[in-house]
């Protein structure tokens, strides 16, 4: 893509458990920032109560790969070994350019594709929990199994090895002052400034 001046692009990663969709729905709920998230896409199966098109676009692995393939996507990665998940170009881009901000609730793996396709105009900012235990009890919660417990939290090690790529770390220990400092992050990048540049991976 050619560069010119797009609204800022957030990149909110961090472990499975975290508590990354609660914290932006929260956003969105209750901000006056132009700021939309990004649909993902995933091949795992919808969880009890999610929607296609709303919390993901759920794609079979041959979709997932004729997207990959045509150069729909703005990132992609196998995670926890076995599922896609991804963020399609047509979710950023369009919105980028009307003036709405856009974030992305993704992988440290999605997210450090992101970071080298658009060097200008990102944020990057890692969550955690205040203790990995905390990651196990939130699992368990959404009725994880133990085998896929255990699969994330050995993720969930590896991905905190890598907080120092990220320019912000927050720590959700409570969501309401977690959701307000990740909207005090966004609001001091607006407006953008100088020219921000993205391209398909």
């Amino acid at each position: 893509m050619s560069s010119e001046r797009l609204a800022p692009l957030i990149v909110l990663a961090g472990p499975s458990g975290a508590g990354k969709t609660t914290i932006v729905d929260r956003l969105l709920a209750t901000t006056t920032l132009p700021i939309r998230r990004a649909i993902t896409a995933t091949t795992r199966p919808p969880r009890p109560a999610e929607i296609d098109g709303v919390d993901y676009y759920f794609w079979t692995r041959g979709e997932f790969e004729d997207r990959i393939a045509a150069g729909a996507m703005l990132e992609h990665a196998i995670v926890h070994g076995r599922d896609y998940y991804g963020t399609p170009l047509s979710e950023v881009r369009p919105a980028r350019e009307a003036g709405t901000a856009v974030i992305l609730v993704i992988d440290v793996q999605g997210a450090d594709q992101v970071r080298k396709a658009c060097p200008d105009g990102l944020v990057s900012v890692f969550l955690r929990p205040p203790e990995f235990d905390d990651l196990a009890a939130r699992l368990r919660c959404r009725g994880e199994s133990e085998e896929t417990i255990r699969r994330r939290l050995e993720s969930a090690v590896r991905e905190s090895a890598r907080i120092g790529e990220f320019q912000y770390e927050l720590v959700n220990a409570d969501v309401g002052t977690a959701t307000r400092e990740l909207e005090r992050i966004i609001g001091s990048r607006f407006p953008p400034t100088g020219s921000a540049s993205c391209s398909s991976n």
